[in-house]
């Protein structure tokens, strides 16, 4: 079965998302909204890098795209409103944001109650994605097999570029702490994840805490984050827990570095490369999965589609909905 969908961008157009939608086997493209003037009437192939023209051309306006009746809108972003006016129109979202809205029970209850309201007007469903299977479902899943389960750690692995390296701090004087570990930011953004799988293996929490460390550069470092002179910040590992009894039973691990051989201490990618994930359950019995390469999710996003499609209206997780498979791309 095909589905119309459309991609809704808050900002430039994501490419990677787009490309993943255009080459989807299952999904014919109804519009593209960006937020960025420069690609206004740009044909969707090349703002994806796909080659031939779709015919297919991205505005600032999302009334064109809604008007052709997608099934289900891609939204790269985190505008409540746009999200509601999708809903409102009929049709599904798939979101990359806000993370709050990734286990909805502990977001905005205004916030939630209006989505819902917009879901029931349109008949439409809701997921909020989180950065990667590794960050919900996978946990659960592998907590399966086991007959005891002590504490859950998922590690994500990050190289960055030059546009990321400030909310990171890479390059700052060590000392100043970077934006994504000001108090009370990293429980936000990744206090969802802890939360999500807290609920779904009934895990009655006491609370999420934050902790976080820096490595300085040896020497002057050269790498993808442009060049941070020696005693700079060039490395970053936060972590976020949630607490049960006084001891952290489900932590997300984040660890960027600037080059792959600093702060050796700190977990390493899986086989050797630059992105990553590790999901380990300590218990019995223990259980490890590493997963190399970290940009699964613009692929996931088209993948979701079709379960959002065929969804009940209202806000879903990527625990409640069918498990989203890459169907129909063995070919």
């Amino acid at each position: 079965m095909s589905y119309l969908v459309g991609h809704w961008a808050a900002g430039a157009v994501d490419g990677r998302t787009l490309r993943a939608l255009i080459g989807h086997p299952d999904l014919e493209l109804a519009g593209v909204v960006t937020g960025s003037p420069r690609e206004e009437g740009v044909d969707a192939a090349e703002l994806a890098g796909t080659g031939r023209p779709l015919g297919v051309l991205a505005g600032g306006d999302p009334a064109g795209m809604l008007a052709r009746r997608p099934r289900v809108v891609c939204h790269t972003g985190g505008s409540i409103d746009d999200l509601c006016r999708a809903l409102e129109a009929g049709a599904g979202v798939v979101s990359t944001g806000p993370a709050a809205l990734l286990d909805p029970p502990s977001a905005d209850p205004a916030v939630v109650r209006r989505l819902r309201a917009a879901c029931a007007t349109g008949g439409a469903a809701c997921l909020t994605l989180g950065t990667g299977p590794a960050g919900d479902v996978l946990p659960a899943l592998l907590s399966g097999g086991c007959g005891r389960v002590e504490a859950i750690r998922i590690t994500e692995f990050r190289r960055v570029g030059p546009e990321a390296a400030a909310r990171f701090g890479l390059g700052a004087p060590i000392g100043r702490r970077p934006p994504v570990v000001r108090p009370g930011a990293p429980a936000r953004r990744w206090g969802p994840v802890v939360r999500l799988l807290a609920r779904h293996l009934a895990v009655p929490l006491d609370g999420l805490t934050e902790t976080h460390e820096v490595c300085a550069a040896p020497e002057e470092v050269d790498g993808p984050a442009g060049r941070i002179a020696k005693g700079a910040l060039a490395g970053l590992r936060f972590q976020v827990s949630g607490v049960l009894r006084g001891r952290p039973v489900i932590t997300v691990d984040r660890v960027v570095r600037a080059r792959a051989d600093l702060a050796p201490h700190w977990p390493a990618p899986p086989f050797g490369a630059e992105d990553g994930h590790r999901v380990e359950i300590a218990g019995e019995p223990p259980v490890r999965m590493d997963l190399a390469g970290g940009r699964t999710g613009a692929h996931r996003a088209a993948n979701a589609v079709a379960a959002v499609a065929e969804a009940p209206p209202g806000l879903h997780t990527p625990l409640t909905l069918p498990a989203v498979t890459g169907r129909r791309l063995l070919r």
